[in-house]
């Protein structure tokens, strides 16, 4: 995406955020690739599900994106971070209902041994990785924040230091512990 792309974007977003619709519909084609790529991303972490596509997850991010009242958007970068958000958002209810799905929620029967061998692996689902995040939140919200933008969001080093108004070596601080500090409490959640 070119500068000229970027300050288009952050342009529109203050016109969206100050009333103008006609600015939302110059927006959306600006931002769809973008979007796409981190729905894109979000479903290709968190476990794979042929009932969610990526196609429906953007249409649900639009529609909440949309909804936001009285959303002031400061630039590029912060209006992804907030998209990466929602996304999560969805996709951590989704898991939800499915995991409260009554009987199996028409899961397959699977013999022991093989549940047993699945249960080994250490894949997070999307619920483990949320309430991790929001554990960190707890302890350091700028942290949990920095995992959001640049693993969920996809957002440069210099974006996410732009979105939280911290310098790049403060990100990459807060990342590495971040990091660190989610690799041991998923890894605290598989043991149990």
């Amino acid at each position: 995406m070119s500068a000229g792309d970027s300050q288009d974007i952050s342009g529109l977003l203050r016109a969206w955020s100050q009333g103008d619709q006609a600015a939302l519909a110059r927006l959306i084609p600006l931002v769809e690739t973008e979007l796409r790529r981190i729905a894109t991303r979000y479903l290709k972490r968190g476990r794979p599900d042929p009932a969610l596509q990526t196609t429906a997850l953007l249409d649900e991010a639009y529609a909440r994106l949309i909804d936001l009242k009285q959303a002031d958007w400061q630039d590029r970068a912060h209006f992804f971070g907030v998209s990466a958000r929602v996304m999560r958002s969805i996709l951590v209810d989704y898991a939800r209902a499915r995991r409260s799905a009554k009987r199996g929620g028409g899961a397959r029967p699977v013999p022991l041994e093989d549940a047993l061998a699945v249960c080994r692996e250490r894949s997070a689902d999307m619920v483990a990785v949320h309430e991790a995040l929001n554990a960190l939140a707890k302890v350091d919200a700028r942290k949990s924040e920095v995992v959001e933008l640049r693993f969920f969001g996809g957002l440069s080093v210099e974006e996410a230091a732009g979105v939280l108004r911290v310098s790049p070596q403060t990100v990459m601080r807060d990342w590495r512990l971040a990091k660190a500090w989610l690799w041991r409490e998923l890894g605290r959640e598989a043991a149990r």
